[in-house]
């Protein structure tokens, strides 16, 4: 992570994205410190955070954030630290669900970006793979979550496509030439 300064971690739901993120954080040599951006709304997801949070070793800072990501990112981003926003889709859901300016709230997220002043590494659920979303708010939801996706993608330096619990870089990648 010493030459990274934003990692996208994409994937789809099990995919190991997570599992993936949360091992370049215990390799770092930096303080490591998790944004998480889940609300139990129910006992099930009640449930998946208290695994989550039991999962992470000792030592590791954990802080929930779902709604204002940027200006904990603004307050937590150091050198000597390590951020994970676990993850960039609940968080988009929260902002759903709270009738927030979507299109604001994403603009203002890559604004702290650009200006961290420590690494940070992003999760995300790739969802346009699937199924066409049957009720609009399901298809405004993917929209919203594929521009999202592709924003965060061109401001952070690295991207990678988690499958299967495999990684594969996307960025930087080398593009395709045809030769005429």
């Amino acid at each position: 992570m010493s030459e990274t300064r934003s990692l996208l971690v994409l994937g789809g739901a099990r995919s190991g994205k997570s599992r993936y993120a949360q091992g370049l954080l215990a390799a770092s040599r930096r303080q490591p410190v998790v944004i998480a951006t889940a609300e139990a709304g129910d006992t099930e997801m009640a449930a998946r955070i208290a695994t989550h949070r039991a999962e992470r070793p000792d030592g590791w800072i954990t802080l929930e954030c779902p709604l204002d990501l940027a200006a904990c990112l603004g307050a937590q981003a150091a050198p000597d630290r390590v951020l994970l926003v676990d993850c960039l889709t609940l968080w988009l859901s929260n902002l759903f669900m709270a009738e927030r300016d979507v299109e604001a709230e994403s603009e203002i997220l890559l604004q702290a970006i650009a200006a961290l002043t420590g690494p940070v590494i992003f999760v995300s659920n790739e969802v346009g793979g699937g199924i066409v979303p049957e009720s609009p708010l399901g298809r405004a939801f993917r929209d919203a979550q594929g521009r999202l996706n592709q924003q965060v993608a061109q401001a952070c330096d690295h991207v990678v496509l988690v499958s299967a619990g495999l990684p594969l870089q996307i960025k930087p990648a080398p593009l395709p030439t045809i030769s005429v």
